[in-house]
């Protein structure tokens, strides 16, 4: 990889080798970030990613929230407006109205994305990180799941 590799590109390139497998075995964090410096991506780049794994592995310990009911709305912040575009917020707000984040998984996708601090968040994005937040949720398979159907364009699964 001649590519520098801007964070998203090494958490996908991490969620892809290790987590899309069956059985996840992911080295060490030293070892991890060794195996991506020699794939190509910057020290720096490694070390923010890394840290980005390591602060969504804490979210689990997060309190979680009251469910609000079908009536709440999500209001974003001017800082979550300036950083989400429009298609993100309303896609976001479509994944917890079908059922597939909830509102504390929203809360955390959301904190995520403005984490990566990147100037070029898009759907396919959104959908990366929905997926790597929904994946480090236990018992979550069913949500995650449909999700991976929604980044890699499946059609859903019918009932038999």
């Amino acid at each position: 990889m001649t590519d520098q590799g801007n964070v998203l590109d090494i958490l996908i390139y991490v969620f892809d080798r290790y987590m899309l497998v069956d059985t996840p075995d992911v080295p060490e964090r030293d070892e991890l970030a060794r195996k991506l410096q020699r794939a190509g991506f910057s020290d720096e780049n490694v070390e923010r990613a890394l840290d980005w794994l390591a602060d969504l592995a804490s979210e689990r310990h997060r309190p979680q929230l009251a469910e609000s009911g079908a009536t709440a709305m999500r209001v974003f912040t001017e800082q979550e407006r300036q950083h989400l575009p429009a298609d993100c917020r309303g896609y976001l707000l479509a994944l917890e109205r079908t059922g597939i984040l909830s509102a504390q998984q929203r809360e955390i996708v959301i904190d995520r994305l403005l984490a990566l601090d990147a100037d070029e968040l898009d759907v396919d994005r959104l959908k990366w990180v929905t997926l790597m937040v929904l994946s480090s949720q236990p018992g979550e398979e069913d949500a995650c799941s449909r999700m991976e159907d929604l980044l890699f364009d499946l059609p859903p699964e019918r009932p038999h």
